[in-house]
């Protein structure tokens, strides 16, 4: 269990976040403030994978802050230090990339982020999915629907061994995801024949 001392920690990253995604709305139906995302995978970090690691749970909190606001690497490492900043990079896309390129690099080093990257990935891939399986953006399409949550779960294949507990989460949301959707989730083994294949000249049977 996190200590006072500790809990200051997270609730200095809630503040902090919260002020950082002020005026952003998530893509659901309801315009959601940005701010419930990092807290709900943080939420189900502690609730559902039983970890109460601190620096893991405060990376959790901002791990769209350098990616998705005006805030500098500076500012992290300043306020949290160093260990936080590196878990939050591991976790920040680069967003001078090709929306698709940015889906292909989360697929190919997935494998080689630190166990607290993980956890954090595997939360995000899990809260995503379930927003677009309960409350899609009004403009996504099914096919959109289905394709991305292919990819989180190429993206998840590749992280598998982080958390069971987290993992048979998403493994529950796919069953859903599949029956809703009324799609079947493709093996890992053919991701080179998609979009976001990691080596697309390796096609894979």
């Amino acid at each position: 269990m996190p200590s006072e001392t500790q809990f200051d920690l997270i609730f200095e990253a809630i503040i902090f976040a919260a002020r950082k995604h002020q005026g952003q709305v998530r893509k659901d139906q309801r315009a959601s403030p940005y701010i419930t995302h990092p807290i709900a995978v943080a939420k189900v970090i502690i609730e559902i994978g039983r970890v109460s690691d601190i620096l893991t749970l405060t990376a959790a909190i901002l791990h769209d802050t350098l990616e998705d606001t005006d805030t500098s690497e500076e500012e992290i490492k300043e306020v949290f230090g160093e260990e936080i900043l590196e878990i939050v990079l591991e976790v920040t896309d680069d967003k001078t990339l090709e929306k698709m390129e940015r889906k292909r690099r989360q697929v190919a080093h997935a494998a080689d982020l630190s166990q607290a990257a993980k956890l954090i990935k595997l939360g995000d891939k899990l809260i995503n999915c379930q927003d677009i399986l309960q409350s899609p953006p009004e403009n996504w399409t099914l096919e959109r629907r289905r394709n991305y949550i292919q990819w989180a779960a190429d993206v998840v294949s590749e992280i598998r061994g982080t958390n069971a507990a987290l993992e048979a989460a998403f493994d529950q949301m796919l069953h859903e995801a599949e029956n809703k959707l009324d799609f079947s989730i493709k093996p890992f083994r053919t991701v080179n024949q998609r979009p976001w294949a990691p080596h697309p000249n390796n096609h894979q049977e």
